[in-house]
């Protein structure tokens, strides 16, 4: 049986990637989210079988249970999207704890824990997509720790993708910039919710992802979705980091 599997699936990015994941070859698309609402939804209007995983991945044991599905019913996973993750805004010393360690818990333990339990499960062709941000390019004071598991996230996929060469497997690394989702919802959700309030040129989801699926195909390790995005990326390698940061405290709010 030939598998798809989509983290973070209910809203946003994740929703968009499960919906055109549904339209590969694949005889099963998994979807893990922890809006159990949401995932029904999905299992409705896809034209393709789907099993909905209702897990909160912040958990270690969530992770342990989607690897133990893996192995009892040892498909063959095609596709691995890792969508889910979370930001939110604050300076680090206004941030709780537990904010801190989840963000830490689903945007790089999660994503890490979960590709490894993937791997024995894929096949040459396989492709890997993960979604790590345009934050990920520099350091971000107001988004710190956030934009620091997204640069964890690039490295680690970049490193993985050539790791991976030799087995035909494919590990992209999605930086979107700003995009129309319900992340400004949970990002704002926190003590200093305006310490971030600009968002300029925002992007669509669909094309985010759209992009990121065309870009895995064609063995990108690295997909940015927009002109404007291309731009900051290139800034970011040739402008010294203490400049770019003093530019984002300038414009962020």
């Amino acid at each position: 049986m030939k598998i798809a599997i989509v983290t973070g699936a209910s809203s946003g990015i994740g929703r968009q990637f499960a919906l055109r994941a549904a339209r590969e070859s694949i005889d099963m698309l998994w979807v893990v989210a922890r809006r159990e609402d949401r995932l029904k939804e999905l299992q409705a209007i896809l034209p393709i079988p789907v099993r909905p995983f209702v897990l909160d991945l912040e958990r270690r044991e969530s992770v342990e249970c989607l690897e133990r599905a893996l192995r009892k019913e040892k498909p063959t996973v095609t596709l691995l999207v890792n969508a889910a993750g979370f930001c939110k805004f604050g300076k680090t010393a206004e941030q709780s704890r537990k904010e801190i360690s989840g963000m830490l818990a689903l945007n790089v333990a999660a994503l890490t824990l979960i590709t490894q339990a993937v791997l024995p499960f894929m096949r040459r062709g396989g492709r890997i997509v993960q979604v790590a941000s345009t934050a990920a390019f520099q350091p971000l004071p107001g988004m710190n720790v956030y934009a620091a598991s997204k640069a964890y996230v690039l490295s680690y996929s970049r490193a993985l993708n050539r790791e991976l060469k030799p087995r035909g497997i494919t590990v992209t690394a999605v930086c979107p910039g700003w995009t129309r989702t319900e992340f400004f919802d949970v990002a704002k959700q926190t003590e200093n919710p305006r310490e971030v309030s600009r968002f300029p040129l925002m992007s669509r989801a669909e094309d985010v992802a759209r992009k990121a699926l065309n870009d895995s195909r064609r063995g990108k390790d690295i997909s940015v979705c927009g002109l404007h995005n291309r731009v900051h990326r290139l800034g970011a390698k040739l402008l010294p980091h203490r400049l770019i940061m003093a530019g984002w405290e300038r414009m962020k709010n």
